[in-house]
């Protein structure tokens, strides 16, 4: 089995990348996906929370309101780190259920958008960056997801530099031109060396 670690800056293209590896046969493990799932009504990751935060974090039908724990932990760097020491076991755990039993050969890429911030590179065999020209980034964060501009430059100055990323990246994927170009590189890196690497695993 190779493991994938698949990261990239705010408006980079990571997404499109994922769904053309899954499409060319990859197994995508999305880690914002689960981190959702294990704080999901009715969970004992819901009810932890709960227990740590308080019923202010639930909104009126018992869902977890995400905004109100976010205004709670990102003002407060020790309640993110009580946060993550209740999620981050439980995401970890569903992550090893989901690839436990794949086949000798496959190639699971593990979506996570904070390898870099959070020092997780060597989790894996290899890590891929999709990175594009911050003026890019901007423009498609304004253009496809409709943030205004100044809350488009504060997500994208708040991870990582192009710098940091680059000094992890085995793979660096350049998504500044079309996404034809993009999903050409996607399919020269899994045929030239994901598949080969898996193989000899």
């Amino acid at each position: 089995m190779l493991r994938l670690g698949l990261t990239g800056g705010i408006g980079a293209g990571k997404s499109t990348v994922a769904r053309e590896l899954e499409r060319l046969g990859a197994v995508v493990v999305d880690a914002d996906a689960i981190a959702r799932e294990v704080v999901a009504t009715g969970t004992t990751g819901l009810a932890a929370v709960v227990a740590e935060f308080g019923e202010e974090v639930l909104t009126a039908d018992g869902a977890l309101d995400r905004a109100a724990l976010g205004r709670v932990v990102f003002a407060d760097p020790a309640a993110r780190a009580r946060l993550e020491e209740i999620t981050h076991p439980l995401i970890a755990a569903e992550t090893a259920r989901r690839v436990v039993d794949l086949p000798p050969g496959a190639v699971v890429v593990h979506d996570v958008p904070l390898i870099v911030e959070r020092g997780l590179a060597d989790r894996y065999d290899l890590v891929a960056v999709v990175g594009a020209d911050e003026d890019v980034r901007l423009e498609r964060l304004v253009r496809d997801r409709g943030m205004s501009r100044e809350d488009a430059l504060a997500r994208i100055g708040a991870q990582a530099t192009d710098a940091e990323r680059r000094a992890v990246a085995d793979v660096w994927l350049d998504n500044s031109g079309s996404p034809e170009e993009l999903l050409a590189q996607v399919r020269r890196l899994w045929e030239e060396r994901l598949l080969p690497e898996a193989r000899r695993r």
